[in-house]
This record gives C-alpha cells, structure tokens and sequence, in this order.
C-alpha cells in the first residue's frame, strides 16, 4: 500500500502533498498583495522554500515549476525575483502563463513539484 502524506489539510485542499519521494505543493499565492509583481514573487518563493523544508526537499530538487501571472506586462518583474532566487546549474523546466487569478489583487501564483 503506498503512503500520502499530506501538509495543512483543509475542507477542499491541502497545501502540500508527499508520494513516493515527490512532493507536490498547492498554487502558492502572496500574502501581502500590496507589493508589485517583483516583490509579491519573492513573497511566493518564499513560501515555496518553507513549504519544501518541511517536506524534507529544497529549491534545488524542483522537478517542475508553473507560474501563473495576472498580467504578462509583469513578466519582466516576475522574472527579475524569480532569476534571483532560483540555484544556478538547477533551473527548473518551467511554464509561465498569463491568468485570471482567483483573487483581482494577487499578481503571481506559483505551483511546484519537487523530489524530497
């Protein structure tokens, strides 16, 4: 029988999930939506690496990353934290997309999967 172990269980998601040697996380979202694209960007990685600590994995086992911006007018900005977050020599495959989000005042969100 194979094992899920799942982070931050609520009533329609968990934050994060764990299957054979591969977590999963939710679309990360930031918390303080007044910042601009560049600094709501370093909120959400931010994230990610706690996130990814407590699974037992880091930024440098990222599998896969998708990112979800409101506007591709902020590409650019979103790049500009992301470039200085992610390790050199582990750059991710990543897709970049522009979205509606679930909320007007969230620029950025960012989903991930790891190898623990």
């Amino acid at each position: 029988m194979t094992t899920i172990q799942r982070f931050d269980v609520g009533a329609r998601m968990s934050e994060m999930a764990v299957h054979n040697g591969v977590v999963y996380l939710a679309g990360q979202v930031p918390e303080d939506a007044s910042q601009d694209i560049t600094g709501q960007t370093a909120q959400v990685l931010a994230m990610i690496d706690a996130l990814l600590a407590r699974a037992g994995s880091d930024k440098s086992k990222i599998l896969r990353a998708q990112i979800y911006i409101a506007d591709l007018a902020d590409f650019p900005g979103m790049n500009a934290a992301w470039d200085a977050w992610v390790v050199p020599g582990h750059t991710p495959p990543r897709a970049t997309v522009e979205a509606k989000l679930a909320r007007p005042e969230w620029k950025v969100e960012i989903v991930v999967t790891a190898a623990v």
